[in-house]
């Protein structure tokens, strides 16, 4: 069996919003899912060249396996960017294959080849084997940092 990684294209947006879904529904928050194949082709290959995030797809013998979604940011006290996983999913099926390990050591190499300083993500405090997975690799949680959020009618408020 063999495994390959490779960026998104435009004509995988359909596959990627299937991922999204799965990946919602893996953490229960399938309703929450306003994704579609229109606005992510708008934020991720838009006309102007300038991406909102990038994705990688995994395959397995060419069977869409997983993905990965990841994003820019920058870190004020390293004065340096930073890379952001947004998402990162394999199919149930797929799992235990070495898919997910892939495609985080994936970006982990990115993120050094583009000079960043750090790479982050979030796990749902229930997930224990990510948990365990993303400990495994030497990853580090920062339990005293907490995510706040402006999203929907509370964030239009402020338009």
């Amino acid at each position: 069996m063999a495994l390959s990684l490779r960026p998104a294209r435009a004509t995988d947006v359909a596959l990627i919003l299937t991922f999204i879904r799965g990946l919602a529904e893996y953490e229960k928050l399938l309703p929450e899912v306003e994704a579609t194949e229109d606005k992510l082709r708008a934020t991720l290959f838009p006309p102007d060249g300038r991406p909102a995030a990038e994705c990688m797809l995994a395959f397995w013998d060419d069977a869409p396996a997983g993905f990965a979604i990841f994003f820019t940011n920058y870190s004020t006290f390293l004065a340096q960017p930073g890379l952001y996983l947004e998402d990162l999913f394999v199919q149930p099926g797929f799992r235990g294959r070495g898919i997910g390990k892939a495609l985080l050591l994936h970006l982990a190499r990115l993120a050094n080849q583009r000079g960043c300083g750090r790479m982050e993500w979030t796990v749902l405090d229930w997930n224990q084997p990510a948990i365990e997975f993303y400990e495994s690799i030497g990853a580090q949680r920062k339990r005293e940092w907490q995510i706040c959020r402006l999203s929907g009618p509370t964030l239009a408020r402020y338009a």
